[in-house]
C-alpha cells in the first residue's frame, strides 16, 4: 500500500453519511492532513458539510486501539487470531454453524463487507451475518424487492435537481445530507418556480425549504400516500398506458387505497384538508416529481408498507425510471449500499442475489469453491442479539460498530454480548461501550489508513484512498478477517495480496449474478489492474460486461420480477406497535443532530463540531413542558419501560405536542445517563427486521439536582456527579454538571473535579446567600481551568470562558473577567455557535441583522462568512433572519 508523500492531495471519500462525498486530503507529514471537497466528485462537486470539512480535526491517536488484546492484556497478532480462530471452530464442531455470528457496520469497506459474507455464508455455512444497516435501511430494502424484484434504487442525485416537485418524507435532509439539501437549494434558488413540501412531524431546518410543511401524526404515512394514491385513481392521473406494460397488481393496491377517505387520513395523520388537498394538487399536476425518504420512514414497523405506498404513487404515474422523477432512498451510512451489493444483510446473498434460491445459492457456492452454502436467512440484528442473551449464539464477531450503544433496548444488548460465551470486537477505538464487553479487541485502520472502496445512495461506487500509515500494529478489516479465516482452516479461498484482488472476485461475481436476473452488474471492473483500481474514478452501477453502462435503471420499463413487472403492493395504515398511555402519555423521535455523527467516537474529536449542541437534549413543546412543569433549560428525565435518561430540555414548538425528541449521539463517554436507544423498545417491522425507533412510549419529569454546575478545563473532566456531560473545547474541555446533594466544602468539590494539584492558584468568589460559587485555577497569570456552581441553571457565557483557555496571551481575560463569566461591555458577546466551520455565534449573527439591515442569507454570508462554507448552517440563517429581520421604514 502506498501512502502520499506530504504535500501530496489525495482523492477519497468521506467516512461519514451515504450522500459519499468526494475528499481531498493533504496529509501534512505529521500524521494529519488539510480536507477539502473534491470538486472533481459527482456526488458533492467540492461541497462538505460541516462534519467533512472537520475531517482533519479527528486523525489524531488519542483513543486508538494500537495492538491486539486479550481479556485486557496486550497481544500479538497471531496469538489473537489463533484464539478468535479456534473459538469459533470450537463452536461449530459443538453446536453447528448457527451458533456463531457476525454483527458488521456500514462503515466497512466493500471489500471488507465481502469477505466477511463469504466467510460466514460460504465457509461457515450460515447466514448469521447482519449489519448496523439493519437499523437504518432495511425497510428500504425489503420495499424494493417487493415492487421491483430486486433491492434497486432508481434515483440519481441529479434527480432532485431536475424534478420539478420534490417531496421531503421522514427526512431532515438539511442536517443528515446538508450537501444534498445545499444542491436542492441552489436548483430551487436558480428555479424558483420548483416546489418543495415536507412531510415530517417536527419543523426541523428542512422546513426552511418548503413551500409546505405537513406536520403528519407520527407512524401514519402509509395513510398519506394511500389517499394520495386514491386521489391519482380518481382525477384521471394514471398512467395507464405504463401500468398495462410494466405494472402487476395494482386493482388490489387500488382497492385498498380507496378505504383512506379525505376525512380518515385528516384524522388519522391530523393534517388539515385543505393541506392534504394541497399537497395532492403538487403531485398530480406536476409531472417530474422526486419524492426523498429516509429513517423517519424506514425506523418503523410499518416501515416496509410506507416504502410501498411511496413507490404505489410513482408507479401508478409511470414516474419512474426517467429524469426528474422517480422514489428515492437516501441512506445513513457511507457504505449500507455496499453493504448491501455483497449480502451484508442476513436475509441477502451476494450481489443481490436471494438465499431462498436454490439456483442463486448454487451459482454462489460454485463461484467460490465453497465447501457449504446458507440454505435459509440467518439472524436479523434484534433477534441476533436475542440468541446471545440466551446463549444460542456462543461466538460473536463484532466489527467496525457500537452495538452496545446503537442497538434498541441496548442496555440489554449490553447484556446479551456480555452473556456470550466468546466476543471478538474489530474497532480503531480502544474505548467504547462494546469493547468493554470484548474478550478480544482487534485493532482495526481507520478512514485515511483504509484502501477500498464505498458505495454511495445513487449507486455511485468511489474509491477510498489512504493517505496515512496504520498505526501501531492496525490492520485492514479485510486483512483480519482473511487471517482468521486462514487460521480456521480457509487460506486458499482468502489468500488476498491486496483489496484490487478482492474488488475483481466482487465484480466478476455481479456478472453471474446477472446471468441470474440480478441488475447489479460490475462485470465490466473484473478484469480492473491494480494500477486501474488505483486510479478508479467514481462509477455508476451497473456496469456491464458485454453492453453499453445502464446509468439511469427502469428507463426501459424492464424490472426484476420474472414478469419483468413491478408491483404494486395493497397497504393499510397500522399505527406504532406499542400506544400512549396514561403512564407514558408521549411519543419519543430519536435522530441526528447537524454536527455529530452515530456514537461521536470519531466527530467528538473535533472541538468545532460540539460547538453548536454540546449537550444532550429533548426537544418539548411549549405546552407539554409547562404540563409537565418543566422550564427551559432545566434537566429533564425522559423514561419508557425499559429504562431513562437524563438530558437538558430545550422547549419549542418545533417539535409538536405529545412527542419529544432527543438525540442519539451521546453514549456513556460524553453523557452521564443520556444513552437514548436504552430506553426505545426491539419492535420491528415483520417484512424487514428493522426496529422502530421513532415511536416509544415515554414520559418527561423534572430532574430537580440540588445544584448546577458548568466547568471547563485544559485536562480531561471526568465528573461523579448525578448528571453530567462533557465536551472537547478549543484547548481543553468543558462539562455541563448537576448534582443531589450541597458540597459541605466548594473549594475541596471544585478542586476534586477540575483534578487541581494542591498547590494551585486559585481565585474563588462565593455567594452563600444565594448558593453560588465560582473558581479560577490560574498559572502563570493564565486561567488553566474554571468551576460555576449556581441552585439554578448557571448563567454565564459558555462560548466566553471556554475561550479563555485558548486565547493568546494577549487577548486573554484575567481571572477576575472569567469568574464574572461573561466579556465587558466593550467586547460583544458572540452566544452559541451556529456557524461551526466559521465560528459565527447567534448573537453576532442578530446584531449584524439589525445594525446591518441584512435581507437574505447571501448578505450573511458577505458580512460575516456563516454559511459559505459546507452550508449546513443555512438554514438556521434563514431562522433568525424570519425571527430578527430589521423593521423596514415607513416612507
Amino acid at each position: 500500500m502506498t501512502i502520499a508523500s506530504p504535500g501530496d492531495a489525495v482523492r477519497t471519500a468521506c467516512p461519514y453519511c451515504g450522500v459519499g462525498c468526494g475528499v481531498q486530503a493533504t496529509p501534512d507529514g505529521r500524521g494529519g492532513a488539510s480536507i477539502a471537497g473534491d470538486p472533481s466528485h459527482p456526488a458533492n462537486q467540492g461541497r462538505l458539510c460541516s462534519k467533512g470539512s472537520a475531517l482533519g480535526e479527528t486523525l489524531d491517536l488519542e483513543g486508538r486501539l494500537l495492538a491486539p488484546r486479550i481479556g485486557g492484556r496486550e497481544a500479538h497478532w497471531d496469538e489473537a487470531i489463533e484464539l478468535v480462530a479456534e473459538r469459533f471452530r470450537a463452536a461449530i464442531a459443538q453446536h453447528g454453524p448457527d451458533s456463531v455470528a457476525f454483527y458488521v457496520s456500514g462503515q466497512l469497506l466493500t471489500e471488507d463487507y465481502y469477505v466477511a459474507n463469504k466467510l460466514m455464508k460460504g465457509f461457515i455455512g450460515s447466514a448469521n451475518i447482519d449489519t448496523n444497516s439493519r437499523l437504518c435501511m432495511a425497510s428500504t430494502v425489503a420495499g424494493h424487492r417487493r415492487a421491483f424484484g430486486g433491492d434497486l434504487v432508481p434515483g440519481t442525485y441529479e434527480d432532485l435537481e431536475l424534478a420539478d416537485f420534490v417531496v421531503l418524507t421522514g427526512s431532515n435532509l438539511a442536517w443528515c445530507h446538508p450537501v444534498l439539501f445545499q444542491r436542492l437549494a441552489a436548483a430551487r434558488a436558480a428555479r424558483p418556480e420548483m416546489r418543495v413540501v415536507v412531510i415530517d412531524p417536527r419543523r426541523t431546518a428542512t422546513t426552511e425549504l418548503a413551500d409546505l410543511h405537513l406536520p403528519l401524526r407520527p407512524g401514519s404515512d402509509v395513510a398519506l400516500f394511500n389517499w394520495l394514491l386514491g386521489r391519482i385513481e380518481a382525477e384521471g392521473a394514471v398512467d395507464t398506458d405504463f401500468v398495462t406494460r410494466h405494472v402487476a397488481d395494482m386493482p388490489a393496491a387500488l382497492a385498498a387505497a380507496r378505504e383512506d377517505t379525505l376525512e380518515r387520513t385528516a384524522l388519522t395523520t391530523g393534517l388539515h384538508p385543505s393541506d392534504l388537498r394541497a399537497f395532492a394538487r403538487l403531485f398530480l399536476g406536476t409531472e417530474r416529481v422526486v419524492t426523498v425518504f429516509s429513517q423517519g420512514v424506514n425506523q418503523s414497523t410499518a416501515g416496509t408498507d410506507k416504502v410501498n405506498a411511496i413507490i404505489n404513487c410513482h408507479l401508478a404515474t409511470g414516474r419512474i425510471g426517467r429524469p426528474g422523477m422517480g422514489p428515492f432512498s437516501v441512506t445513513g451510512q457511507p457504505n449500507a449500499m455496499g453493504g448491501r451489493e455483497v449480502g451484508g444483510l442476513a436475509n441477502m446473498l451476494a450481489a443481490h442475489l436471494a438465499i431462498e434460491n436454490p439456483e442463486h445459492r448454487a451459482a454462489v457456492q460454485s463461484f467460490w469453491r465453497s465447501p457449504t452454502i446458507c440454505d435459509r436467512p440467518g439472524l436479523k440484528a434484534v433477534d441476533l442479539f436475542e440468541a446471545c442473551a440466551d446463549r444460542r449464539i456462543k461466538a460473536l464477531w463484532i466489527m467496525s460498530t457500537n452495538p452496545a450503544v446503537s442497538m434498541p433496548r441496548a442496555g440489554d444488548v449490553a447484556e446479551a454480548i456480555r452473556a456470550c460465551d466468546f466476543v471478538a470486537v474489530s474497532d480503531a477505538v480502544a474505548d467504547t461501550d462494546t469493547t468493554r464487553l470484548a474478550n478480544v479487541l482487534l485493532p482495526a485502520a481507520a478512514w485515511g489508513e483504509k484502501s477500498g472502496t464505498v458505495t454511495n445512495s445513487d449507486r455511485v461506487i468511489s474509491r477510498q484512498r489512504p493517505f496515512l500509515p496504520p498505526p501501531g500494529r492496525a490492520r485492514p478489516d479485510w486483512r483480519i478477517i482473511c487471517d482468521v479465516a486462514a487460521a480456521m482452516g480457509w487460506r486458499a479461498a482468502f489468500d488476498y495480496a491486496r483489496p484490487a484482488e478482492i474488488f475483481r472476485e466482487h465484480a466478476a461475481l455481479s456478472g453471474i449474478a446477472a446471468r441470474h436476473g440480478a441488475a447489479f452488474d460490475i462485470s465490466a471492473l473484473a478484469d480492473l489492474s491494480d494500477a486501474a483500481y488505483e486510479e478508479l474514478s467514481p462509477t455508476r452501477w451497473p456496469v456491464p460486461r458485454d453492453d453499453a453502462p445502464r446509468e439511469r435503471l427502469f428507463a426501459d420499463g424492464a424490472f426484476r420480477h420474472a414478469d419483468g413487472r413491478a408491483r404494486m403492493l395493497p397497504v393499510h395504515h397500522r399505527p406504532p406497535a406499542v400506544a400512549t398511555s396514561a403512564d407514558f402519555p408521549l411519543i419519543l423521535n430519536t435522530g441526528r443532530v447537524r454536527d455529530h455523527w452515530h456514537t461521536m467516537t470519531r466527530t467528538a474529536k473535533s472541538a468545532r463540531l460540539s460547538r453548536h449542541l454540546a449537550e444532550p437534549y429533548a426537544e418539548i413543546h411549549p405546552e407539554d413542558a409547562a404540563a409537565a412543569g418543566i422550564a427551559a433549560a432545566s434537566l429533564a428525565e425522559v423514561t419508557s419501560p425499559f429504562g431513562s435518561l437524563t438530558v437538558r430540555a430545550l422547549v419549542t414548538d418545533r417539535t409538536p405536542r405529545g412527542s419529544i425528541f432527543v438525540p442519539m449521539h451521546w453514549t456513556s463517554l460524553w453523557a452521564r445517563k443520556a444513552l437514548v436507544d436504552s430506553i426505545v423498545g426491539a419492535e420491528t417491522d415483520p417484512h424487514s427486521g428493522q426496529p422502530e425507533s421513532k415511536a416509544q412510549p415515554v414520559r418527561i419529569a423534572p430532574f430537580r439536582p440540588d445544584w448546577y454546575g458548568f466547568a471547563v478545563s485544559r485536562s480531561v473532566l471526568e465528573p461523579g456527579t448525578a448528571y453530567w456531560a462533557r465536551a472537547r473545547i478549543a484547548g481543553g474541555w468543558q462539562a455541563e454538571i448537576a448534582d443531589n446533594s450541597i458540597p459541605e466544602d466548594w473549594s475541596a468539590t471544585a478542586r476534586a473535579l477540575l483534578a487541581l494539584p494542591c498547590e494551585t492558584e486559585v481565585v474563588e468568589l462565593a455567594d452563600p446567600s444565594r448558593g453560588g460559587y465560582r473558581l479560577a485555577a490560574i498559572r502563570e497569570g493564565r486561567v488553566t481551568a474554571a468551576f460555576f456552581a449556581s441552585r439554578a441553571p448557571v448563567a454565564v457565557s459558555r462560548s466566553f470562558v471556554a475561550g479563555a483557555l485558548s486565547a493568546d496571551e494577549a487577548s486573554a481575560p484575567s481571572p477576575g473577567v472569567v469568574l464574572a463569566g461573561r466579556p465587558g461591555r466593550d467586547v460583544p458577546e458572540p452566544g452559541a455557535t451556529v456557524c461551526a466551520c466559521f465560528d459565527v455565534g447567534v448573537n453576532t449573527i442578530v446584531d449584524a441583522i439589525l445594525r446591518e439591515g441584512l435581507s437574505d442569507v447571501a448578505s450573511i454570508g458577505e458580512a460575516l462568512g456563516a454559511g459559505t462554507n459546507c452550508g449546513s448552517c443555512r438554514p438556521e440563517l434563514a431562522s433568525l433572519l424570519a425571527a430578527n429581520r430589521a423593521p423596514v421604514a415607513a416612507e
